[in-house]
């Protein structure tokens, strides 16, 4: 059973930043506009914050650009930081990691510890994890959780079923070890690989290596056409195994943790589409006014999504008073995460835009 309970650990601060360049979904080419409003209608995205995918913006430069104002906003100087997570799916380089190039790009010691987790939309909440039981044990004080996606590369133009949903942003979150203010951090985590097949970019990589084929354009119905190093996705495959696995998962976190929904705050839920999100809020039993919602702006922004979503929609509250929140995410894998986080008037910085 994959249970993580987290001590000693302080969530200090957040931030957030997206491409400057917006998509609006209404200015899509291929389709009149009724069809158009259909598509809004069931994401529920209206607009995306995309970068130009020539190399110009990386993932890590969202993430940086948010790293450095949080930086700034705490008060933290980098030769604080002792450790580094990047989480992504659209690293710089295939070697090496991007957080060790960030290491070496923001100026920070060459004593920190830099490295990748490859995750998509369940990322924060694996990252969290895996940062924050490191940080716990003391051996690490001042840690950096970086978590983004510029995804919207994987987006066909020709493919309507991916062109409408994926955004893109990079966030960062400050964990500090702190045993005499400890927030709590309780997460439960569940995998499920034989759904690889469901959310996948088949060319690119070690098994199937970039060849002349992985450029053709081909029909995979509905009018719709992609490459091999375009995003797959099989949405029933993909909604089957999130209004499933969720719940199941969620009710492992209320049972091991003693979790009393009436008492949380918000439940931060992966904003993947909205009629998943709809269908998951009601599964997990919570009020539309304790569920937030940012797909309208920005999408599907994969593991960046509860991070950005708590620096648009929660900055306010979360710089005021204590919350309790719950969160769920179901990603690429699959792979899925639930947890109960609690924060005490954390630095939240403005979003960020690049």
């Amino acid at each position: 059973m994959a249970i993580a309970s987290i001590k000693n650990v302080k969530i200090a601060g957040m931030a957030a930043c997206v491409p400057e360049r917006i998509e609006e979904n209404r200015d899509y080419t291929l389709l009149p506009p009724d069809e158009i409003e259909k598509y809004i209608e069931t994401t529920g995205v209206e607009r995306r914050h995309c970068a130009i995918h020539d190399g110009s913006i990386c993932t890590s430069d969202l993430c940086q650009k948010a790293t450095e104002g949080l930086l700034e906003k705490l008060g933290w100087v980098k030769e604080e930081v002792d450790l580094i997570v990047f989480v992504s799916q659209t690293c710089d380089y295939r070697l090496p990691s991007t957080g060790i190039v960030l290491q070496d790009k923001m100026g920070f010691p060459k004593s920190t510890l830099a490295f990748d987790i490859t995750l998509g939309c369940s990322g924060f909440v694996v990252g969290l994890g895996v940062a924050g039981n490191m940080v716990s044990t003391g051996n690490f004080k001042k840690c950096l959780l970086m978590v983004g996606n510029t995804q919207s590369e994987y987006a066909n133009y020709k493919d309507k079923s991916m062109w409408f949903l994926l955004g893109d942003a990079g966030t960062v979150t400050a964990l500090e070890y702190n045993p005499e203010e400890a927030d709590k951090i309780d997460i439960c985590y569940s995998t499920d690989g034989s759904g690889r097949k469901h959310v996948i970019v088949p060319d690119g990589g070690s098994r199937n290596p970039v060849s002349l084929k992985s450029f053709e354009e081909e029909a995979v119905g509905d009018g719709n056409f992609r490459t091999r190093l375009d995003e797959k996705m099989d949405g029933v495959e993909v909604f089957a195994a999130a209004i499933t696995g969720v719940p199941k998962l969620y009710k492992q976190l209320l049972q091991e943790f003693n979790i009393d929904n009436e008492k949380m705050d918000y439940c931060l839920i992966h904003q993947a589409s909205k009629v998943l999100f709809e269908k998951l809020r009601k599964k997990l039993k919570f009020p539309e006014e304790k569920t937030p919602m940012n797909l309208k702006d920005f999408g599907n922004t994969s593991g960046a999504t509860i991070p950005l979503l708590m620096v648009c929609k929660l900055k306010e509250e979360l710089e005021s008073r204590p919350l309790e929140m719950v969160m769920a995410a179901v990603g690429v894998g699959f792979s899925i995460g639930t947890g109960r986080i609690t924060t005490n008037k954390i630095k939240v910085c403005d979003l960020m835009y690049l």
